[in-house]
């Protein structure tokens, strides 16, 4: 069973609660009002029977309390029969020479007290309660001509006014810890519901960014691996066309289209590996290594490089990987570089990536950026760094890239 499914059974809600109540208040009246029709069948109030007024008044005092307890439900409109209330009980005091009258007065306290949902309304029910009682029982005393004295009234009323006070505070304290326990358990449903949706929330965005994970890295396969696979297609052909002519170029066109090839190979294994959820487990350094060693071996090309251990996420160093394989392919396929120097450098904040080569190299003024060139400048940037490049006609080309180390800025 989950949080949600054990809160929803949680206790009897306070409404329920209190139309429950109502009826055992209900009940407990007419209880009440037969024993005390029972008990003063054989009374007379001057000179009238008792049980000939307390009938009907009882009759009316229920009948009243059923309208009060069943079919009004705002305050404002239950004063009124609190005041009729206090006229029956009045009447019933006389006639029973207050028999029985503090249980009237608790029974109708009761059904007060759960409907009343501040302490302080309570407060002041139960202590204007307490005052009518008395007042009550020395307007009976009065009406059969009995004399009134405060400290007998007192003392004669004390074991109903300690019932009264009990009777208050068993009351308002089961109804209290029954409110906050509802309110705990609904606060607490609440924070169930929240809890599910929020996990429900975190599942479909964990489906989300799959889902564009998964479409970054088939742009990735359909932007550098395709990119890579037509340039060497491109310099097969060019090669196949140069090797009568010039035999030397045809070379220089198949070692860059067999690097060019070893690249795209490399791209479409990593971007298998990260489809299927597999780390490589290498070092930046060893991948930078790898790339180079790859570049050289058999193609005749020599590369120095300098590279600090560093350590970056996984998209700034699949960028730099990536960055230095573009660089070198084109170094060999525009510039007819044969070597060159690569250094990475960790700064105080960030990490410097350099690139240079020995070819030809161009007016700067004249560079056209194309593809590769152009995602550089936009991957860069969505890393929070930056690529730029210089070159001189004769001069080679170089590479400039800057990236802030994670945690950096």
């Amino acid at each position: 069973m989950n949080l949600k499914e054990r809160f929803d059974r949680n206790p009897l809600p306070y409404q329920k609660l209190v139309a429950i109540g109502k009826v055992l208040i209900f009940l407990a009246l007419v209880l009440v009002l037969i024993i005390l029709a029972v008990d003063c069948r054989d009374m007379y109030f001057e000179g009238i029977r008792a049980i000939v007024v307390i009938l009907p008044v009882s009759a009316a005092l229920l009948i009243e309390n059923a309208v009060k307890l069943f079919a009004i439900c705002t305050f404002k409109r239950r004063i009124v029969c609190y005041v009729i209330d206090l006229a029956f009980l009045l009447v019933l005091t006389c006639f029973s020479g207050g028999r029985l009258i503090s249980t009237l007065f608790i029974v109708i306290l009761s059904e007060f007290y759960l409907s009343q949902e501040k302490l302080a309304g309570n407060i002041a029910m139960g202590v204007c309660s307490v005052v009518l009682y008395l007042a009550m029982l020395a307007l009976s005393q009065l009406l059969r001509a009995e004399p009134v004295e405060l400290d007998m009234l007192i003392s004669n009323a004390f074991n109903d006014l300690i019932v009264f006070a009990l009777h208050f505070l068993l009351v308002n304290f089961l109804l209290l810890i029954y409110r906050k326990n509802e309110e705990i358990a609904q606060r607490a449903k609440e924070l169930a519901e929240s809890n599910q949706k929020l996990a429900e929330a975190m599942e479909k965005l964990k489906e989300v960014t799959a889902l564009e994970e998964r479409q970054r890295i088939a742009k990735d396969i359909h932007d550098t691996a395709g990119h890579s696979i037509t340039t060497v297609i491109m310099q097969t052909e060019a090669a196949k066309l140069a090797l009568e002519n010039d035999p030397a170029g045809a070379k220089r066109s198949i070692v860059a289209a067999n690097l060019q090839a070893k690249h795209a190979l490399e791209e479409l294994r990593e971007s298998v590996h990260l489809l299927s959820g597999r780390e490589g487990g290498e070092s930046l350094r060893d991948m930078l290594v790898g790339i180079v060693h790859e570049s050289t071996d058999g193609t005749g090309i020599a590369v120095r490089y300098d590279i600090d251990d560093i350590t970056l996420c996984d998209a700034k160093s699949r960028f730099l990987c990536n960055t230095l394989k573009e660089g070198i392919s084109n170094g060999l396929r525009h510039g007819k570089a044969t070597a060159f120097y690569f250094e990475l450098k960790k700064g105080e904040k960030d990490a410097e990536f350099l690139l240079s080569d020995n070819g030809t190299g161009m007016d700067i003024s004249a560079l056209k950026e194309g593809f590769g060139l152009r995602g550089m400048h936009a991957r860069a940037e969505s890393l929070g760094g930056s690529v730029w490049f210089e070159t001189e006609i004769d001069e080679g080309f170089e590479i400039h890239l800057r990236l802030p180390l994670d945690g950096g800025r």
